[in-house]
């Protein structure tokens, strides 16, 4: 299921607006031993969210008008963009973990998926993933534990947890996926959060000096050596909180479509190739 939004959550109370921001922020119980070394993100002022020029395609007054309405629902939101849908008087709001709906008045928001009825098309999955494509371009193979055929005809990004039952059996099905052309790099989304039993899991992993050998250990549960050193755990988190993610595992595409959740060897390969022979839009 998807986390909901954070502006609709802001709406039930101020209390769950505390609980969300509290969702997407490090704790501070561990030393920055075990973070990344990569700072993270400073947090946006709502003048930030008010403030800029007219998006393009909306009238200065709509864009006016909604960037107000996120700020009084969420003060630290940042408007990513603000765009017209082909729903007359309704456009797509997205900001860093959302993409919701709003009237060009500011006065209502939906969220959940906008759906072309004509070709069966996702097209809130579809603005998603343009912005999931940028964020793909600032992870590198040294941030990734990569299970990989010699010549892959897919390649998929999945956000693990160490002791998450279906990443598990994804992992379990490895050589599987790779038979089947589809290299897999893992990043790392301890569910439990930053400084978790499983965050200190995902460190050890990193930190062993075979990595792919303590993946696979860690999810067939064999006790791990506790380790630690540089690595990237935190800003795998926090990378996959601008994803989106929800839950693991999550399954991404090169373009950034989100996939899964788990699907067996046959089931991925055959999704794959249904999204490679679709047109490009």
């Amino acid at each position: 299921m998807r986390r909901p939004s954070r502006l609709l959550l802001s709406l039930s109370a101020s209390a769950a607006l505390s609980l969300a921001a509290c969702q997407a922020s490090p704790p501070a119980s561990k030393s920055a031993a075990n973070a990344s070394s990569e700072p993270a993100a400073a947090s946006t002022s709502a003048a930030s969210t008010t403030t800029g020029t007219a998006s393009p395609g909306v009238p200065s007054s709509s864009d006016a008008a909604i960037r107000k309405a996120v700020a009084s629902l969420v003060p630290d939101a940042k408007v990513n963009s603000i765009r017209p849908t082909p729903v007359p008087g309704m456009v797509e709001v997205t900001t860093a973990n959302d993409t919701v709906y709003m009237t060009a008045d500011g006065k209502y928001l939906l969220t959940g998926s906008l759906i072309e009825v004509a070709t069966k098309r996702d097209l809130t999955e579809a603005s998603r993933a343009i912005a999931r494509r940028t964020l793909m371009k600032s992870i590198g193979p040294s941030q990734m534990i990569v299970f990989a055929p010699p010549k892959p005809k897919y390649t998929v990004t999945v956000f693990t947890d160490v002791d998450c039952g279906y990443c598990r059996k994804l992992h379990s099905q490895i050589a599987d996926y790779n038979k089947a052309g589809i290299a897999v790099d893992y990043l790392f989304f301890p569910r439990t959060g930053i400084g978790s039993e499983s965050y200190d899991k995902a460190v050890s992993v990193w930190c062993a000096p075979n990595r792919q050998q303590a993946l696979t250990d860690a999810k067939l549960d064999k006790p791990l050596p506790r380790r630690n050193c540089t690595n990237p755990v935190t800003m795998d988190y926090n990378l996959g909180l601008k994803f989106g993610v929800n839950g693991t595992p999550a399954i991404y595409t090169a373009d950034g479509t989100q996939i899964g959740g788990y699907l067996s060897p046959d089931e991925m390969k055959a999704k794959l190739d249904k999204l490679a022979a679709q047109p490009t839009s």
